[in-house]
């Protein structure tokens, strides 16, 4: 069960990297990630069950996120409605383009290829196929994000979060990083979806709800654990974080608590994990002072 925790953790690790992508660096949570994430699941389930072959259905469900996260950057930057709002506009919208594409709130995998099936030639032991695929795919993703985040393009992205009247001063067309920054991480999120719905052999349109405390609580954890970091660093720590969240929650699971509440024990770990520096500060201050 370890095996399959820390396999998990790699998969909702890159939510994690998709959330960081507008939490972080944009400096705005993203509510899309609810409708995003299951909608690749979707794609990619339907796309299978159609006989496309498991790798391609990826690629179609993390297109599909990036159409996604595209209207909801369109909205806010064009239709200037608030990101939250546009996210939840987005997020409610996509139910009804899931029941569209599978007909049906769920779809199984039954008897249907997917991508970890690549590894069972090599005759691995439980559970080590989806930790090879989720390292495999976090290494791919931090790898383009590293690349993309030191070109000019990507600092220019990164300005906008930072200082968003300093970077128009400079010139930078900031809406455009915004809607490119918004399609962009829903497509990674989309791809931590479509890769959880083959490990899970299934898709379904209730599986977004909560997500986004999931992918959160990666960031928070890593940031708690590592403190100050390069961004390379940060990004392995936001995977390292969930993997930890992961971990968190087969402890739960084993301490006999009844799994029907895993949602608010997911909030619970978040809310202690944000407070954490700030009783870090309360301590240090009261030391000082105490000095």
């Amino acid at each position: 069960m370890v095996i399959s925790a820390i396999g998990q953790g790699f998969l909702w690790g890159i939510l994690g990297l998709g959330i960081f992508m507008t939490y972080r660096i944009l400096n705005f949570p993203d509510m899309t990630t609810e409708g995003s994430f299951p909608l690749g699941g979707a794609v990619c389930v339907t796309a299978i069950t159609n006989g496309i072959h498991p790798l391609l259905a990826t690629l179609l469900g993390v297109v599909a996120g990036m159409c996604a996260g595209f209207i909801t950057g369109m909205l806010y930057t064009k239709g200037k409605i608030p990101v939250i709002l546009a996210g939840i506009l987005v997020m409610s919208g996509l139910n009804s383009v899931m029941l569209f594409i599978m007909q049906t709130p769920n779809l199984s995998l039954l008897g249907q290829p997917k991508i970890q099936d690549f590894f069972t030639r090599l005759h691995l032991p439980d559970h080590y196929d989806i930790v090879i695929l989720g390292l495999i795919a976090v290494s791919i993703i931090i790898a383009v994000l590293l690349f993309f985040f030191f070109t000019d393009f990507g600092q220019a992205y990164i300005a906008t979060g930072d200082n968003e009247t300093m970077a128009r001063s400079i010139g930078i067309n900031t809406n455009r990083m915004k809607v490119i920054g918004l399609t962009l991480s829903n497509g990674v999120i989309a791809l931590s979806g479509a890769l959880i719905a083959q490990n899970d052999g299934y898709a379904d349109i209730g599986k977004g709800i909560g997500v986004i405390v999931i992918g959160l609580a990666s960031i928070i954890i890593g940031e708690v654990l590592y403190g100050e970091l390069t961004f390379g660093e940060r990004l392995i720590a936001v995977v390292l974080g969930s993997v930890i969240y992961q971990l968190l929650i087969l402890l739960i699971i084993k301490l006999g608590l009844d799994t029907t509440y895993l949602k608010i024990f997911s909030s619970i770990i978040l809310a202690i994990c944000l407070m954490i520096p700030r009783l870090k500060e309360s301590l240090n201050l009261k030391t000082g002072l105490e000095e």
